[in-house]
């Protein structure tokens, strides 16, 4: 696939995917029309070798996976990693503030969100919601708001003198969104208006009544390209639906000889601790469904590799002491390998020559990253899936600007450097 066909395509998927509800239901779609076939945890599994699958948790993690025709005992596994959840500003179960004839909703931080430029952003709504029908059924259904409907204003300079240099932002009180104005004596259920939006987007279901919600607010501004020369990339969530747009294009693409797999975590930005987390149990459970039996499973593991695709942090031009000096990858250089002593990255030696050989084959250029040793060091699902199931693990990302910031920025050709690097990864034969 050629660079500008794939950028049309993350473009597409970072539209349609506000939130992990939404990026895991269009991976189903792209997944599906590529020939993959649904599966469901509650059901036996009969997997036939050469076929192509995939499986939900929670309608906000995925794992995608062809069962080579070539046994995983003989081949391994080739599998790659991401995470579909990114920072926001979640609603609150009862949102509802009244203030100065506004109406406003509570929201939550979710993840390490970067604050400032969430202010004076056209905002919408999106995320899913539990119902109960008329027929007294429960369900699921997602919804996506996309017009602006609300919006965080500043406070004007004049009444803030200092803004500019010692601004601070207090949750509770600074962030919940104006989503429109009312008269003292006008009332407003939030469940009711919820409901009434969610009708509207699925007429096909007789919705009774509202009973749970996951909603995140969203900045509307859709991905595009920035700079003279259209050198950059710049859209909400690039960390790390990047990523999973990556994975989801090598997959399709993969053949049918050797067992391939791809795994789209929610909840990575809170820690993964969850039952569709990576700390959880979801990848565990389908490998030893393709590779049943103990001892099996634990020698396919042994000669498979995993790859944690997350986003790396670019040499800033304006805050270059940031950064290590011999460690600061550039845009548009290439994917990055991330190392770290303290096991933040699980990145070591063997596995770091692994995918440098892997981009030498694929000709694409390649980064390194280590953090100054006089500064904290984030983390990736690659240390816990490491942890987890034992396999062989290397960290890389696509360098980024703003990372959790509502907009974030990468360079142009660095996500379809990293797919060619995993597409040859899933072609590789020998791992060992």
């Amino acid at each position: 696939m050629e660079l500008p066909h794939f950028n049309d395509g993350l473009f597409r998927y970072l539209r349609r995917s506000p939130t992990p509800f939404h990026a895991v239901a269009e991976a189903v779609r792209l997944l599906v029309e590529r020939g993959f076939t649904p599966l469901n945890e509650a059901d036996g599994w009969s997997l036939t070798p050469g076929q192509r699958y995939l499986v939900t948790r929670n309608g906000s993690s995925l794992i995608a996976f062809v069962l080579g025709q070539r046994s995983p005992l003989e081949s391994g596994i080739r599998m790659v990693g991401a995470h579909t959840d990114s920072p926001c500003l979640r609603v609150k179960p009862e949102p509802v503030l009244r203030s100065q004839g506004c109406l406003q909703l509570g929201v939550e931080l979710y993840g390490g969100v970067l604050l400032n430029p969430w202010f004076d952003r056209d905002l919408s709504l999106a995320g899913r919601a539990t119902c109960l029908t008329t027929r007294g059924e429960l369900v699921n259904l997602l919804i996506d708001l996309k017009k602006p409907l609300a919006v965080i204003p500043s406070l004007a300079i004049h009444l803030d003198r200092d803004a500019n240099s010692q601004r601070s932002i207090n949750a509770q009180n600074d962030l919940p969104p104006i989503l429109l104005q009312l008269d003292d004596r006008q009332s407003f259920s939030f469940t009711l208006w919820l409901r009434e939006q969610l009708q509207l987007a699925h007429p096909e279901v007789e919705i009774g009544e509202v009973l749970g919600h996951e909603l995140s607010f969203y900045d509307t501004q859709p991905p595009a390209y920035v700079g003279w020369d259209d050198q950059f990339i710049a859209s909400a969530r690039l960390d790390n639906l990047l990523s999973c747009h990556v994975a989801l294009a090598a997959i399709a693409e993969a053949g049918s000889e050797l067992s391939t797999l791809i795994v789209l975590n929610d909840h990575e930005e809170v820690g993964s601790g969850s039952a569709a987390g990576a700390q959880g149990p979801f990848l565990r459970a389908v490998l030893e469904r393709m590779v049943p039996g103990s001892e099996a499973l634990t020698r396919a593991i042994d000669r498979s590799l995993f790859v944690s695709a997350d986003n790396a942090h670019g040499i800033h031009p304006n805050h270059a002491a940031k950064h290590d000096a011999n460690h600061g990858p550039r845009l548009n250089q290439g994917p990055v390998i991330k190392f770290n002593a303290s096991q933040r990255y699980a990145s070591n030696s063997e596995t770091a020559a692994w995918f440098r050989h892997l981009c030498t084959q694929s000709r694409v250029p390649v980064q390194s990253f280590a953090v100054r040793s006089d500064m904290g060091c984030g983390s990736t699902i690659g240390p816990l899936t490491a942890a987890e199931i034992g396999v062989r693990t290397v960290d890389v990302g696509v360098p980024t600007f703003a990372m959790h910031s509502i907009r974030e920025l990468a360079g142009r050709s660095d996500a379809h450097h990293l797919y060619r690097v995993i597409k040859r990864l899933f072609a590789t034969e020998r791992l060992s």
